[in-house]
């Protein structure tokens, strides 16, 4: 976690105030959530924008500061102007180190160098970038390594395959879905075509000959 943003405690409420903290330069939120009652907040807009340009910051946990203390929360949502696309809101999530939360997380494939469908030519399509978990607070992966080293042409990995970090389940429980399969490729396939082309012809070409009986 290395997104630290400072924030300043807003007393006054309504649509009015949020605009009027936009035309001062600051992005309005509110922090809710750990049994305590919501509180309004700003953040000036540029850190708000340097936060998010880290990638670190949507749906992330991240460090809030005020007047000197700190405390962790989840960015739950970030609202962003129609046309400029520039931050105007944010909604912001107490937890603790042990909250349970959850978090999309980007997936790392690995092995692809000794997969045998890989080496034959075959394509991994990506089912999914990232799999929505639930975890700790504080023990949020940086990513999810799939291991696709044994995958041949075909074939397809499921969640269940997946070796999960400690305390880390997938969100969705209903069905064992698909993170990824290996496919034949355009150019595999024409050559495969291209194979059984010419192994027809050469079967066409085999015609025994016939037996000539000398007439007397």
């Amino acid at each position: 976690m290395s997104v630290v943003l400072d924030v300043e405690i807003r007393e006054a409420t309504g649509t009015g105030n949020s605009r009027e903290a936009r035309r001062n330069g600051f992005v309005p939120g509110v922090i809710y959530g750990g049994d305590e009652a919501p509180v309004t907040i700003s953040a000036k807009f540029n850190e708000v924008l340097r936060a998010i340009n880290t990638g670190q910051f949507l749906q992330s946990m991240i460090e809030i500061s005020h007047d000197g203390k700190k405390q962790k929360v989840l960015t739950k949502d970030v609202q962003f102007h129609p046309v400029s696309d520039m931050p105007v809101h944010m909604d912001l999530f107490r937890v603790t180190n042990k909250t349970i939360i959850e978090v999309e997380v980007s997936v790392n494939f690995v092995g692809d160098e000794n997969s045998p469908g890989l080496k034959e030519g075959g394509v991994l399509n990506v089912v999914r970038h990232a799999i929505e978990v639930k975890c700790p607070a504080g023990s949020i992966p940086d990513h999810i390594d799939v291991d696709i080293s044994k995958m041949e042409i075909g074939d397809s990995i499921h969640i269940s395959e997946v070796d999960l970090p400690k305390d880390v389940k997938p969100a969705i429980t209903d069905r064992d879905f698909t993170i990824a399969t290996v496919l034949a490729s355009r150019s595999s396939k024409l050559a495969e075509g291209e194979a059984s082309a010419d192994g027809e012809e050469a079967e066409a070409g085999d015609v025994p000959a016939t037996e000539q009986k000398d007439e007397d």
